[in-house]
């Protein structure tokens, strides 16, 4: 038999079902053995495309991250309040596609390419619009714990939808048993006005910024 047009495996192969893995299962369900039975393979081959299970975790967490855009960042007609709210929900957009890599993230950036590519464009949107470099890099902190928070897991969900676990017992609770049937509506919300908390805080921060230097933009 001749040999295969095309090789069994492939490192985006790898990735894509390893991210399956993760969403069906967790993160802790990936495993050498488990992608193998997946990809119907030794689990060897898989070495000969990525070294690592933290190098696989590292790629399928950075192909969730390269779903966020970016793009607000280098347009010239949106300021930097808009910009960070429209970043601000697509990447939570895309991490509430995959929530189970959410823990994942917390390791930091690393050497993933598309995670750096989202700290650059939100750094130098920041320093561009005028944000001392500090105050900058806080911003990118904070708007990161903001997102991953908010994706980690459900407020709404979270609560039984057992009615006699708070009666007598929780007097302010007496409706939480309903909280789940409305869940997307509740952790939108809740994100929305968080977000704008936010952002009116960031706001009159910046116009005393600009106030101590003048009225010129601070540096």
């Amino acid at each position: 038999m001749g040999r295969p047009r095309r090789p069994m495996l492939s490192r985006d192969r790898i990735v894509a079902t390893a991210l399956t893995v993760v969403d069906a299962d967790g993160l802790e369900a990936l495993s050498t053995r488990r992608l193998a039975a997946e990809l119907g393979v030794s689990g060897p081959s898989l070495y000969n495309h990525v070294t690592t299970m933290e190098e696989l975790l590292d790629a399928v967490v950075d192909t969730v991250v390269g779903e966020v855009d970016l793009s607000m960042f280098s347009d010239v007609g949106r300021d930097w309040r808009t910009a960070l709210r429209d970043w601000a929900r697509s990447y939570r957009s895309a991490l509430a596609e995959h929530p189970n890599i959410v823990p994942a993230l917390a390791h930091g950036m690393g050497h993933r390419p598309n995670s750096l590519k989202i700290a650059d464009a939100v750094f130098g949107g920041l320093v561009d619009a005028g944000w001392p470099r500090a105050q900058a890099t806080r911003i990118g902190a904070l708007m990161r714990y903001f997102v991953t928070g908010s994706a980690l897991g459900s407020f709404a969900r979270g609560f039984p939808d057992d009615a006699s676990v708070y009666a007598g017992r929780y007097p302010h609770l007496s409706e939480a048993h309903l909280l789940a049937e409305h869940q997307r509506e509740i952790d939108d919300g809740a994100f929305e006005t968080g977000l704008d908390a936010l952002l009116d805080g960031l706001a009159l921060k910046f116009e005393r910024l600009v106030s101590d230097v003048g009225g010129t933009r601070p540096r």
